[in-house]
């Protein structure tokens, strides 16, 4: 079998994946894909969204999302209410037990970063604690710029 040699980069959004797809995986609380996760977390940071909204937000179709956003409300994760200003718009908003689910899920994922980061060096520790905030500030920036 032929290995060929990574650049850098290549190394580094290998890595970067190889931590998602660890850190994902951990979070185990209510069975949901990796979508149902997404949207409840994204409908517990920033309120009630309308369902065309959610599925842009979370880059799917709206009959995608339509098909999520019902699999969950006979979960209980999530319910449908009126819009306040417009009487034919329908909002989707996280119920409390998808709040608790939610939180859940996020705790098992730090959990999982916080045993990955444990096993490091104090060297390593401290740049990771660094740079990883320092990546999240800028993708917070980048999508403030718009």
């Amino acid at each position: 079998m032929h290995k060929r040699v990574m650049d850098p980069g290549e190394s580094l959004i290998a890595s970067v994946e190889q931590l998602v797809r660890h850190v994902r995986r951990s979070a185990v609380t209510g069975g949901l894909s990796t979508a149902a996760s997404s949207a409840l977390a994204r409908l517990g940071r920033e309120g009630p969204q309308r369902l065309t909204d959610l599925a842009r937000a979370e880059g799917v179709s709206q009959p995608n999302m339509t098909q999520l956003v019902t699999r969950m409300e006979r979960a209980g994760l999530v319910r449908r209410t009126a819009h306040h200003s417009d009487g034919r718009g329908v909002l989707v908003d996280v119920t409390d037990s998808g709040m608790e689910i939610s939180r859940q899920r996020r705790a098992e994922r730090d959990q999982a970063l916080e045993d990955l980061v444990a096993e490091l060096t104090e060297a390593e520790q401290a740049a990771v604690r660094l740079a990883l905030p320092a990546l999240a500030r800028v993708i917070q920036e980048r999508h403030l710029r718009g």
